[in-house]
């Protein structure tokens, strides 16, 4: 009887680990590390104040429930997943990311966080950017463990990445408080010097632990969301000074990238100018059909952009109209437009390719 068992387990596990290479096939895997802009839920399980676990978040999410994604509904890795034809990902700290499910990926974004381990200090417990990479090399193994290391190595150098951090180390950091400790330390310029530098490093990691297709988002226009606005801003401009670290960031952000695949002789990392792509509807709102960029649709005060988005805020009617649902994250129609620009958009946008062209390249060099 034991030797019928031992045979009815070996089939179980064989048969277990066909269904599971067959789903990996079906659909490219997604790694997902960043901030509150591609943190599906992470937070959640974590005693921290940088959450989005309560209503009106979640308000036009499927399950009208919120998730902990810093969105009215779809954030930007949902709808990357929906292009790559795929579920969207799960956050690593969830109880159902299991089995099967390993295989499509995994979210280890975490709000609050930055490239330097002191940003978003204000929040307490949340995943800082060291701890995402040693959360991936967990995932790999316990991978491993289903589906053998040359299926798990197959797996990860195949799948889509996308890094989205920068925006936290300027408003959670350098420009926190008024003479902060890092901008005490270090003038703005050489202060975006510095975290470029530690951000390579981060990329260097990633490419270290297999990854081979990163999409690597820069920061957005940090001067024009609600929260500045209300804030810093006397006359409804986007301010001046955040700007400027905007446009100092983001160029030295493409060129280090570039650098980067030079080193490596492949194009690897793909820098994504989310600057340009949220600057297309903040200056031109009515051209994208949005009624406003500058109020956030859930909040209170001035813009809306004072304080968090809670039961209590006021909350647009229509969000489809507002570029910004809280007094920093964009709406899911925003986020359907930034993706948009990630599948089509020209170099000025994305370089040295865009998503589509990327799929359509590793499509025909796949066996």
């Amino acid at each position: 009887m034991g030797g019928i068992a031992a045979v009815v387990v070996a089939v179980v596990v064989a048969a277990t680990v066909l269904v599971c290479e067959a789903k990996q096939q079906a659909a490219r895997a997604l790694f997902v590390f960043g901030d509150s802009l591609v943190d599906s839920g992470n937070n959640n399980y974590l005693l921290t104040t940088a959450r989005a676990d309560s209503p009106p978040y979640g308000l036009d999410y499927p399950t009208h429930r919120a998730t902990g994604r810093f969105s009215n509904g779809l954030n930007v890795p949902d709808i990357i997943s929906e292009y790559l034809g795929a579920d969207s990902v799960l956050p690593y700290l969830s109880p159902h990311l299991d089995g099967a499910k390993l295989l499509h990926g995994a979210n280890f974004a975490s709000a609050g966080v930055g490239i330097l381990n002191d940003t978003g200090i204000q929040f307490a417990n949340i995943i800082r950017i060291e701890k995402q990479l040693r959360y991936f090399q967990q995932y790999q193994d316990r991978v491993r463990w289903l589906i053998g290391g040359a299926a798990a190595r197959r797996l990860v150098e195949g799948a889509l990445v996308l890094i989205t951090l920068g925006g936290n180390d300027f408003v959670n950091n350098y420009y926190l408080v008024p003479f902060s400790a890092r901008s005490r330390e270090f003038a703005l310029p050489d202060y975006v010097r510095y975290i470029i530098a530690e951000y390579s490093k981060v990329l260097r990691q990633l490419y270290d632990m297999g990854a081979r297709r990163v999409l690597v988002t820069g920061s957005g226009p940090l001067g024009c969301a609600p929260a500045e606005l209300a804030t810093r801003s006397a006359t409804g401009e986007c301010d001046a000074e955040l700007q400027r670290a905007a446009a100092l960031y983001n160029p030295q952000l493409v060129r280090m990238t570039r650098e980067l695949n030079e080193q490596l002789g492949a194009d690897v990392f793909v820098a994504v100018n989310a600057y340009r792509m949220h600057m297309d509807f903040i200056s031109d709102p009515a051209a994208y059909g949005f009624a406003t960029s500058k109020v956030a649709c859930c909040g209170q005060g001035p813009y809306n952009g004072v304080g968090l988005c809670t039961a209590m805020s006021s909350i647009c009617p229509d969000r489809s109209l507002y570029v910004f649902w809280d007094n920093f994250h964009p709406t899911e129609r925003a986020n359907r437009i930034i993706v948009s620009q990630f599948m089509s958009g020209s170099p000025d946008y994305m370089h040295p390719f865009n998503l589509s062209t990327i799929l359509a390249m590793d499509a025909a060099a796949a066996p």
